[in-house]
């Protein structure tokens, strides 16, 4: 095993939910998709009981996703062709109620890595980046992980960001047939960090893409971002593929 390859390898184990070759998910020649949904207002979120709140911080989604893409061009020597797709209408309604910069501060990410940010609004423009996003005969996806709300069912883009409690954006499983399985390349790697995805959304989107994706089986918690932590499973809970 070459010293690269080694090293890509104890990178990735350090973050899956088992350890696996990485040399596939990292290959320079193919694209390493990251997918950030946005953020709860905290003027909706208000109503709900303290211990039920979502979202105080509204880099949760944000911050994790920028932990990876360091991981990945660590563990590929910067080598990594990362693409990073993020729901813009959640962080400028968040934006505007912060008064914060937020869109500015997503582009620095951008800048500081020098990764590819696409803007995204609809659940369509996701699927469409997937099949399409690059010229998929010679560009395969070699990873795909995703970061924000989500239930059984669905990655919820938009979450209590317009109305409480409910998403006007999401990518359903049933929604799934429609990514063609050919823009994946062999060994790709696929991960949801948002909760409850192990309990049905990842087993269809292997059934329909033929890739294992890891999801969580029981809630996520994104309450260690700060400490420089991506999300791990709440208690009772369990990473599947």
């Amino acid at each position: 095993m070459t010293r690269r390859l080694l090293i890509a390898t104890l990178a990735v184990s350090a973050f899956a939910a088992a350890p696996r070759d990485a040399s596939a998910a990292l290959n320079p020649n193919d694209e390493y998709i990251l997918v950030s949904g946005g953020p709860s207002l905290v003027s909706l979120e208000a109503y709900r009981r303290e211990a039920h709140r979502h979202d105080r911080w509204w880099g949760n989604f944000i911050r994790t996703a920028r932990f990876r893409i360091e991981q990945l061009q660590k563990a590929s020597n910067g080598a990594a062709n990362i693409t990073w797709l993020v729901y813009r209408p959640g962080y400028e309604n968040r934006q505007a109620e912060d008064g914060q910069p937020l869109i500015s501060n997503i582009e620095s990410v951008r800048d500081k890595y020098k990764i590819r940010l696409v803007w995204f609004s609809e659940s369509d423009e996701v699927v469409n980046y997937i099949n399409s996003g690059q010229n998929r005969s010679s560009v395969k996806v070699s990873g795909f992980e995703f970061f924000g709300h989500s239930n059984k069912y669905c990655f919820v883009f938009d979450y209590s960001n317009h109305i409480l409690g409910a998403s006007r954006s999401f990518l359903h499983q049933s929604d799934l047939k429609r990514i063609n399985r050919k823009a994946f390349a062999r060994g790709a790697y696929c991960k949801s960090w948002g909760c409850h995805s192990g309990e049905s959304f990842t087993a269809e989107w292997k059934r329909v893409t033929g890739v294992k994706m890891i999801g969580a089986i029981g809630k996520t918690d994104y309450s260690k971002t700060y400490e420089g932590t991506l999300p791990f499973v709440s208690p009772g809970g369990r990473w599947t593929s």
